[in-house]
């Protein structure tokens, strides 16, 4: 499923990780070009909380949006 559609408001169960596999730093943004995270955003996910993970889902969403 694309990032852009992805809902971590609606969705059921444990948040998804947004890697897709692209994993590659963009200089200009500080984000990984695949999933949109920053560095320190994607060395916290694992140990992130379900409240940490949506609001990291949601800053993903927004960096989409303004992509």
């Amino acid at each position: 499923m694309p990032i852009q559609d992805f809902d971590p408001e609606t969705h059921v169960g444990p948040l998804p990780s947004p890697c897709i596999n692209l994993c590659k730093m963009d200089d200009a943004s500080g984000l990984c070009q695949g999933c949109r995270r920053t560095i320190p955003e994607i060395i916290a996910w694992s140990q992130a909380s379900e409240n940490d993970k949506c609001a990291m889902w949601q800053a993903i969403q927004r960096r989409t949006a303004q992509k």
